[in-house]
Order: structure tokens, then sequence, then C-alpha cells
């Protein structure tokens, strides 16, 4: 766990990069919004990926790398004693993200199984998912409702990933994260593929394409397609996570940041690409109408992958092959990025003083308890998603402050710069650091102002409503409780996480 431990060559941060970018996001949203939307999100989507994600992610690099601490450590260093408060809601943002995100990572392989069993029904018996859904229509969504509400099964495969996680991190960067990257990152770019072409070969499986390239200047106007595209690209890419500082401390001493955060950002999209080219075909060619395919997209990402794509699958030659494919490409993206999630939460409790096996035993228990709630009910899966997933822009948010106050043209010439030969332009940059400011704070007001609760601050009897999942009062409740926690601990985190060495 020595923080003086480094990737191996370029090629490993860039995997460690894609491992932590490529995730259940990128199969299960990105699909679903794509065919919502169509190409106009996507244009969105992409100019995002230059606004915003680039030039966090290039922030993010850059201090990982200049400081070689956890998150709390880097950010404090570069922020200052007065600010150290906001490395820290960035960890527990993300840790919070990770506690249920973990969690579909056990969806995945208990539906890599389920697949299995059907494909060996069809092999053997010659019973399909087809025929069983004609004596049980309903067997999909029972099966979803059994899989993700009061499952012990769900919850002992949860306690496997985390322990399997911990144990691969634990080998330290070189035998654990880069070694896993290795065989996972390759392995998903090449399952995409299969299940793209075969999705493609498909009769009307064109159509499918054509839908989602296909740009309606209407939908500009809508800003729920501006703030989608905006979440679905710092989700997708890992910016604002504090994972790319994370990665990059353990970066070498002349490592290129803005190439490597060029490779990664670009690699996480080509995914993104391949996974929407790999199930919308798929759903138009398998629908009776345009219209029918789009209700299948909308009906929410959950249902998308856990009881669409099966179904949709297991109607086509060779449907019980590529479904066993896809959820394996999922149960592979999901692992790939619980790994740097698990690397955040290691390398800042290493700053405890604690031993080996002490840390690795925190990391479970601490993992094992804050997810096994996520793991036994959907609500407040849905409720952590919702609250973390926004946190996700107040993350982003304070990188671009601390960014801003050191001073975008300096922080770039003195961090991002002195070793890369492939260089970004300095107003590009400035102007993407103060723009995101605005912009986070605008979006968080727009979002928290639509009410997606149907009592989003206070209940009927005038309680305050911070037990809805999905209500403003329990955002602004967990936002709350750790942003205060930071300000009471915040003498102690500069002084134990920036300054204080083992």
């Amino acid at each position: 766990m020595s923080k003086g431990e480094e990737f191996s060559n370029r090629w490993g941060i860039i995997l460690a990069s894609l491992g932590m970018a490529i995730g259940a996001g990128n199969l299960w949203r990105f699909p679903r919004l794509a065919g919502q939307y169509g190409g106009s999100f996507i244009v969105l989507w992409i100019l995002f990926l230059f606004v915003w994600s680039i030039p966090l992610l290039l922030a993010e690099f850059s201090i990982g790398k200049k400081y070689k601490r956890g998150v709390i450590g880097s950010f404090g260093q570069l922020a200052g004693k007065k600010l150290t408060w906001m490395g820290f809601f960035i960890t527990v943002c993300t840790l919070g993200i990770a506690f249920y995100y973990s969690v579909v990572t056990a969806w995945s392989i208990e539906y890599l199984g389920v697949s299995v069993v059907n494909l060996y029904q069809k092999l053997v018996n010659d019973v399909s998912l087809v025929d069983q859904l004609s004596v049980n229509p309903g067997l999909l969504d029972d099966q979803w409702d059994s899989f993700s509400n009061g499952s012990l099964l769900t919850v002992a495969l949860y306690v496997i990933v985390v322990i399997l996680g911990v144990f691969v991190v634990s080998k330290g960067v070189k035998k654990g994260l880069e070694a896993a990257n290795k065989v996972l990152i390759p392995s998903l770019f090449v399952l995409l593929v299969i299940v793209a072409v075969s999705a493609l070969s498909m009769d009307g499986g064109i159509k499918g394409l054509d839908y989602m390239f296909a740009i309606n200047l209407s939908d500009f106007s809508n800003a729920t397609i501006w703030i989608e595209a905006l979440s679905q690209s710092a989700w997708s890419t890992g910016a604002g996570w504090g994972l790319m500082i994370t990665i990059s401390s353990y970066s070498r001493s002349k490592e290129d940041v803005t190439l490597n955060t060029f490779v990664g950002a670009f690699g996480n999209n080509t995914a993104s690409i391949l996974a929407g080219v790999a199930i919308l075909p798929a759903v138009f060619a398998l629908a009776s109408s345009e219209q029918e395919a789009v209700s299948h997209l909308q009906a929410g990402s959950q249902a998308l992958t856990f009881t669409i794509i099966p179904k949709l699958f297991a109607t086509i030659p060779g449907g019980s092959f590529m479904t066993v494919l896809f959820f394996l490409a999922l149960t592979l993206a999901a692992f790939s990025s619980f790994l740097p999630m698990l690397e955040l939460f290691k390398t800042n409790v290493v700053n405890l003083d604690l031993s080996k096996k002490m840390v690795l035993v925190v990391m479970i228990v601490v993992f094992i308890a804050f997810g096994f709630p996520s793991a036994y009910s959907l609500d407040f899966f849905s409720n952590q998603d919702w609250v973390w997933g926004l946190g996700l822009i107040v993350s982003g948010l304070f990188i671009a402050i601390a960014t801003a106050i050191h001073g975008p043209i300096k922080f770039k010439s003195e961090l991002i710069d002195i070793d890369s030969d492939f260089k970004v332009n300095n107003q590009y940059f400035k102007f993407a650091i103060y723009v995101n400011v605005i912009m986070a704070v605008g979006l968080i007001y727009w979002w928290m102002s639509q009410g997606y609760s149907a009592e989003p601050w206070f209940t009927i009897d005038g309680d305050w409503n911070w037990l809805d999942v999905y209500s403003n009062a329990s955002i602004v409740t967990q936002w709350g409780t750790v942003i205060f926690a930071g300000l009471l601990i915040n003498k102690w985190l500069y002084n134990k996480f920036c300054i204080h060495t083992k």
C-alpha cells in the first residue's frame, strides 16, 4: 500500500482510467437515453465531454499526479486548509455511490447465472425463454422483484463482490488493479463488439442505428435533454468522482496528463457508443413499431437491462448466447469500475496509521455495512442513486472552484502542461473551469426546482420529508450532514491527511 507504488507503464494507467470510467452506466443508462432522445442527446453528450468532463478530468489527473495522496490529502494541499472539507465531501459522495454501485455487480452476476441456466435449458431440454414466458408472462418482472427486494442471494453475492474487490486491490496497483484491468477491459470491448455486430445483422437493426444518430433540432429547446447529457457525461467518464485523483497518484513522475486524459475519455465514449449500437438495433428490430421501441427504451434503465433486453434477445436465433455475453460484459464493466472506488477508500484509510491487515478489514466491514441496505431494498438503492448521483455535480463544482482559486492558467502551466507533449488551449481550459462553476450551481438549482417528489420538502402534515426516496429534503439532509461533518473536523482532516506522513 505504499504510495511509492506506480503503474508499470502508460497502458497500465490508461487501462485503469478506462476501468474507472467504463461501467454499468455505459451499458444500461446510455442506450436508454440515446434511444429516448436520439442524435440530439448524443450531440450534447459530446459537447459536455469537452466542456465539463475533460477539463475536470485534466484537473483531477494533475492533482493526484502532483500530490500523490488520497482525495482528501491531495485536494486539501491544492485548495488549502479552509477548503479541505470539500475533499471530504468528494470522497464521501463517491463512497456513497460505491456502496450501492457494487450491488449492480451482484445483480449482473445473478442475471448472468440466470442466462446461463436459460442457455442450458435451450440446448439440453429445448425449452427457450420464449417458451417459459408463454407459460408465465410475468417471469422476468418476478425475477427482478425477487432479486432487487429482500433477496438474501443478492446480499450474499454483494458480500462476495466486496471481498473479491478488496482482495484484488490488496495486491497493489501492479498485481491488483493493473493486472485485473488487462483482462477486464479488453474482454469488455471484445464482448461489446460481438453483441453490436450481432445486433446490426438482425433484420431492421439498421433502423435502430439511424434513430440513434438522428438529430431533431427542436429537441435542443428541451432542458431535460441538456441535464441528462451532462449527468451522463459526468457519470460515465468519472469526472468529479475523485477517482482520477486516486488513480493518478500512482502515475509515473513524467506521465503525460493531457494525452492520458483524452485517451481515457474517448475510450469511455467509444464503449458507450458500442453499447448503444449493441442495444438500440436489437430493440428496433424486434419491436412491432417505432413507438413500441421507444416505449421499451423509456421504460427505465433497470427495466431495460434486466427485463426487456433478455426478452428481446430471446426472440432471435442465437439470442441465448447473446444474453450470456451481454450480462458477462455488464458484470465485467460494473466490477472494473468498482475497483477504483475501493482504491479511493484505501488511499484515504492508510492515513489513519492502521496495519495493512486492519485496512482490509475496515474496507470489508464498512462496505458491507453501508452497502447492505441497497442490496436488500430497491427503494434505498434508488434513494442513494438519487442523492449521490446528483452529488457528483457538487463534487465537480468543488474541483472547479479549487482550480479557479488557484488560477486556471497557472494551474494548467504548473500541473497539467509540465510533462504533457499534447496541450489544450489555455483559454479553452480557463473558459471551461469558470463556466462549470456557474453551470453546476444553475444545474443543481434547476434540478431541485422541478420537484420530482409529490412532497419535495415537507409532508402534508408539515414534517420534514427526508425519508421520501426522491425528495429534495432527502438530498439536503444527506448532503448537509456530510458538509457539516466536514466543516466540523476540517482542521483534523487537514492535519491528518494533508501534512501528516507515516
